[in-house]
């Protein structure tokens, strides 16, 4: 009788390519999972990668009805499939970071009002001042970055307000931009969202308040009183802290489910939305990290993929178990996309003299990508303070924490057994687990106590022995090349 009265408690995580789900129980073991893709499901907005990209290649867009009907698509997904909405007792979710949403005068009583035989994307079709919001991909808020910088003191002194000098990815830039090039819209706006927010709002049948983990990475909030920072509001859009409202607690309990949901899905009426946020704190949130632990986001690989291994993942493994660690000392710089960390863009490919080169084999493009990346992500670490120190975990999550041969070159250059969860999808349960404590957090109840009964992360791959000993020296040479990179490209 207990198991069919058991409480579920479901995680969305609305990503740049698909919308997430899973759901979990009271002892924090997945019961459902199921996902939307944008491009291949939701055809019609003409996404590639989920996105938009714009002729300036800078400028990068998500159509917002795509957000909301992958929501309708996967709850009825679940639906379909036998899913028990009524045991649900609270939600909560992440959204890709810095993306941003611009709801319409008179939106807020829409939501409020939402008939249930009819679906969001229906309903919320005339919903959004902007139709298209600029995502995290977005670098096209140069000027405002410069603009805000000055306004405010310069670069460290917004970096000393907000925990970081002014980037273009950042949504109090994006607003400035939207503010500047769109002024009517940005006067047709009446709440500005982050994609978390946003997607929270859809569950809560009203606006939903941005968490301070999101909000802090919009260089708007002053990161000691955990509230919008006057001075960075000015610089940005005119009456912006009414467009935001107030940020909340990561761990606050926003409200009952809209009765929407209740009445078309079953959900329960006392079901409870947590505060949503960020997709990185959500993924830390799901792989519960430790002191001495270091967390590994996958980044893509599809393009070498496609260009060297014929589209196969299982030729790109055969490459790595079949090519030199060390790569003969090749090294690849890859910065498909503006990074923040450090500011670059394009690829870099330098043989074992420190000669750049025109390209690689297909085979040591491989390498060249997947040994690259994780060496970045080791200097940017060490950079920042990380010590490997004994005991150091690596924790991967994403797509490629289920392909062991990429596992084990991230193993040999961190030099620290890689662990996973049975989950790649890490962000929609570590909000499955916030979900479970915004309702005991109030009882003072620590995030770590109410996730004590979830699986350990499982021991995927060691490091060879030796490989220390071949990545010390590329280690050196990649933080040497890296910075020769970055000073050319600023000539």
């Amino acid at each position: 009788m207990a198991a069919s009265t058991e409480s579920f408690y479901l995680g969305f995580d609305f990503s740049t390519q698909q919308l997430k789900v899973v759901a979990v129980d009271g002892n924090l073991s997945v019961v459902h999972q199921d996902n939307v893709q944008f491009d291949s499901e939701l055809p019609e907005f003409g996404t590639q990668g989920g996105v938009h990209i714009h002729a300036d290649s800078l400028t990068v867009t998500s159509p917002v009805l795509m957000w909301v009907k992958a929501l309708d698509l996967i709850l009825g997904k679940m639906k379909n499939a036998g899913f028990d909405f009524s045991r649900v007792k609270a939600l909560s979710g992440s959204g890709q970071q810095h993306g941003s949403v611009y709801w319409r005068k008179g939106t807020n009583q829409v939501l409020r009002d939402l008939q249930p035989g009819k679906t969001l994307h229906e309903l919320l079709k005339g919903g959004f001042a902007v139709s298209d919001s600029p995502v995290w991909m977005d670098s096209s808020t140069t000027e405002q970055c410069q603009y805000l910088e000055t306004a405010v003191g310069g670069a460290q002194r917004v970096a000393d307000i907000t925990g970081s000098r002014a980037y273009e990815r950042f949504t109090g830039n994006q607003i400035a931009k939207i503010y500047k090039a769109q002024p009517e819209k940005y006067e047709d706006t009446e709440r500005i969202s982050l994609v978390s927010s946003f997607a929270a709002s859809l569950f809560l049948g009203s606006y939903a308040a941005i968490d301070y983990s999101d909000g802090s990475g919009m260089n708007l909030m002053d990161i000691f009183s955990k509230q919008w920072a006057d001075s960075c509001l000015e610089a940005t859009a005119p009456h912006l802290e009414e467009r935001l409202g107030a940020p909340v607690h990561s761990s606050a309990v926003l409200g009952l489910l809209s009765p929407y949901h209740v009445t078309r899905y079953g959900f329960p009426e006392d079901c409870k939305v947590v505060a949503f946020t960020g997709d990185n704190p959500g993924s830390l949130a799901g792989m519960r990290l430790q002191e001495g632990d270091i967390a590994n986001g996958s980044l893509t690989r599809e393009r070498i993929r496609n260009k060297c291994a014929g589209g196969s993942w299982e030729v790109f493994s055969s490459v790595l178990r079949t090519t030199p660690t060390g790569n003969n000392g090749n090294i690849g710089i890859y910065f498909d996309a503006m990074e923040i960390t450090p500011s670059a863009v394009g690829v870099h490919r330098f043989d074992k003299e420190n000669t750049k080169v025109a390209g690689f084999s297909a085979q040591g493009e491989i390498r060249a990508l997947v040994e690259g990346q994780f060496l970045a992500k080791r200097v940017h670490a060490e950079k920042l303070g990380y010590k490997i120190i004994p005991g150091t975990r690596v924790l991967a999550t994403g797509g490629a924490s289920s392909n062991k041969d990429i596992l084990q070159v991230l193993s040999d250059v961190f030099y620290a057994p890689v662990y996973t969860i049975d989950v790649a999808n890490s962000a929609c349960l570590g909000c499955g687990y916030r979900a479970l404590q915004g309702l005991v957090d109030e009882s003072g109840v620590s995030f770590a106590e109410a996730v004590r009964k979830a699986p350990e992360a499982q021991l995927a791959v060691t490091p060879t022995p030796g490989a220390d000993k071949v990545f010390a020296p590329l280690l050196r040479r990649y933080a040497e090349l890296e910075e020769r990179v970055l000073q050319e490209s600023k000539q």
